[in-house]
């Protein structure tokens, strides 16, 4: 019996032995586990992150609108050409920009809109700061506007690149022309001959209008990132001239500016004359002596201002952004691209005649079949 009472005493005390191990161990994995149970929520929350980046609004929802107007894609054929059967007959492609003021404005005809439109703005629609007011037909009238030669001869694809597929379209533009009056773009447009020295007397055909619509430009609200969308109102469907030359029926762009002092980025650039910008420009938008590596400021900009396009010689940056409607209304933000778009389909009523004299141009002098979607 003592024995017993001794092995079951020994066997109590081998067994509390090995129960007391079990204990330590016990807060330690409650520890473990404590420890890992931040780094998990981490990296989890690090990818969802990453996958909202490519998909959130732009930060340009509740910026503001620099610009809006209409306009005006066309291309030029070749030397000595008269009949262009694809894109390798065009010798370049240009972008006709005519700033208008709101279509809420009071005085339609004003260039700028007044003071008091920051309160109309409040029982407004939704994005009707992007609207441009109709254009004139026939208009004797002063009109400024913009020609923008658009390098490689078509539009950068807002659908290429981004989002782990690789870089984004980017093109050069350059602003060729600046002017106040209409009744010059005939003779810009028109047909023109020159003489060489080698080949005698040379010949460009007219220009052709390839579409037609409405277009703003929206900065954020810290002015860090700009984009330029349009909508297109002619032609209703695209043809084989639109989508060769990359014209969407609505698409937009970051848009950038280079500083003309810094070096050249492109072939071609150094021969270039860049836009004369004032001194004020230089300081305030490429922040000269203040910001950047360089003395003359940061190479590039968001063109924070139109002023910056009013300049012949200016050089931009056109960056695909996003296609397609639903594309227009997330880079402007704010319903900007809806209303954008319900303008332009209300103008896509108009005829292509309406379209010519609203530029002052003749129909008979400019084909009007490229508009169509015909080349020719």
């Amino acid at each position: 019996m003592a024995t017993t009472r001794k092995q079951a005493a020994e066997a109590e005390k081998e067994k509390e032995s090995d129960e007391k191990p079990a204990q330590p161990e016990s807060p330690p994995a409650k520890r473990k586990a404590k420890a890992s149970l931040p780094k998990e929520p981490k990296k989890k929350a690090a990818r969802v992150k990453k996958d909202e980046d490519t998909s959130k609004p732009d930060p340009s929802h509740g910026g503001t609108t620099i610009e809006r107007g209409h306009i005006y894609f066309f291309f030029r054929p070749r030397v000595e050409h008269d009949k262009v059967h694809s894109i390798d007959d065009v010798r370049n492609f240009q972008m006709l920009l005519l700033p208008r003021p709101p279509s809420f404005a009071s005085d339609k005809d004003s260039g700028e809109p007044k003071r008091e439109e920051t309160d109309e703005m409040k029982v407004l629609k939704p994005g009707a700061d992007a609207v441009p007011s109709r254009q004139p037909l026939d208009s004797t009238k002063k009109q400024p506007y913009r020609l923008v030669i658009i390098g490689k001869k078509k539009l950068p694809d807002p659908e290429h690149g981004g989002a782990g597929k690789g870089r984004k379209d980017t093109f050069w533009a350059t602003v060729t022309k600046v002017g106040g009056d209409l009744s010059a773009l005939q003779q810009t447009l028109g047909e023109k001959t020159y003489e060489t020295k080698t080949r005698g007397t040379r010949y460009e055909a007219p220009a052709r209008l390839a579409g037609r619509g409405g277009y703003a430009i929206v900065t954020n609200a810290s002015g860090s990132s700009t984009h330029f969308g349009y909508h297109i109102s002619h032609p209703t469907e695209m043809g084989e001239v639109q989508q060769d030359l990359g014209i969407e029926i609505a698409s937009s762009f970051v848009l950038q500016v280079k500083n003309p002092l810094a070096t050249a980025m492109a072939p071609g650039q150094s021969s270039t004359k860049g836009a004369q910008y004032p001194e004020s420009i230089f300081k305030s938008v490429f922040g000269r002596g203040s910001k950047g590596r360089e003395s003359y400021g940061l190479r590039f900009a968001s063109c924070q201002t139109p002023e910056l396009l009013d300049y012949e010689g200016a050089q931009l940056l056109l960056i695909g952004a996003r296609g397609g409607e639903e594309g227009l209304e997330t880079s402007l933000g704010d319903h900007r691209g809806e209303a954008l778009k319900e303008n332009e389909d209300e103008e896509g009523d108009e005829s292509i005649d309406d379209v010519f004299r609203e530029l002052g141009l003749d129909k008979e002098v400019f084909a009007s079949e490229p508009i169509k979607g015909e080349w020719i």
